[in-house]
């Protein structure tokens, strides 16, 4: 079962998410917040396995409450809640923590797939999604990596995986470029998610762009 927080200033956009969510078989609602301080609050008594977060809220907005929310051990995935006019908080969502995006009237079956997709460790970042962040990539120049981490710790297989993760790639479209096996890469995934301490898919592409193993139009 995967327990579910919904952070979100506006009741309908909550209720309305936890009754598509509850209909589901492997999904419980365990929880609503009002806004980023006490989606902050909520998930640290509440221990979800994701939050559904809205960006715009009060008293504590959405970034800083994922910043906060992602930052202990043993987090809970966040799913940022977003409309088209929210382009510019792409970047910076992901760079808080954020496992992928959803658009705030995505239909029921799309809500719980994602879910379901960023539960498992998996990145959802939908091509549209993509292809703004790389743009934002390519404004700010050149890679930049905040923490000095540097990805000479991986084999020269696992840095190709990475590079095909951060276009976008799933496991099964890498196991087709390289001739492999899906399980293989899945290991190397899980590899490399370790070594760079890394918490998911999104993290990765991310830390790729940002360190220069891949570039924007590369």
């Amino acid at each position: 079962m995967i327990r579910v927080l919904i952070a979100d200033d506006q009741g309908m956009v909550r209720s309305g998410f936890s009754i598509l969510l509850n209909a589901q078989p492997d999904i419980h609602v365990v929880g609503e917040a009002v806004d980023g301080k006490e989606a902050v609050a909520r998930a640290a008594e509440l221990r979800p396995d994701v939050v559904l977060m809205d960006v715009r809220m009060p008293v504590m907005d959405g970034l800083a409450a994922t910043r906060i929310i992602t930052a202990g051990e043993a987090a809970p995935k966040v799913l940022v809640l977003t409309t088209f006019d929210l382009d510019d908080y792409v970047y910076e969502a992901l760079r808080s923590g954020a496992s992928g995006f959803l658009l705030k009237d995505a239909s029921a079956s799309e809500l719980s797939d994602a879910v379901r997709v960023v539960a498992r460790g998996d990145a959802l970042l939908a091509p549209v999604v993509t292809r703004r962040l790389i743009a934002e990539f390519a404004r700010m120049g050149a890679p930049r990596g905040p923490d000095g981490r540097l990805a000479e710790g991986l084999t020269e297989r696992e840095s190709e995986v990475l590079g095909l993760v951060a276009r976008g790639m799933s496991n099964a479209e890498i196991a087709a470029e390289l001739v492999l096996a899906e399980q293989t890469v899945k290991t190397h995934v899980g590899r490399i998610l370790m070594k760079l301490e890394l918490r998911d898919r999104t993290q990765a592409v991310v830390y790729a762009y940002e360190t220069g193993l891949v570039r924007p139009g590369g």
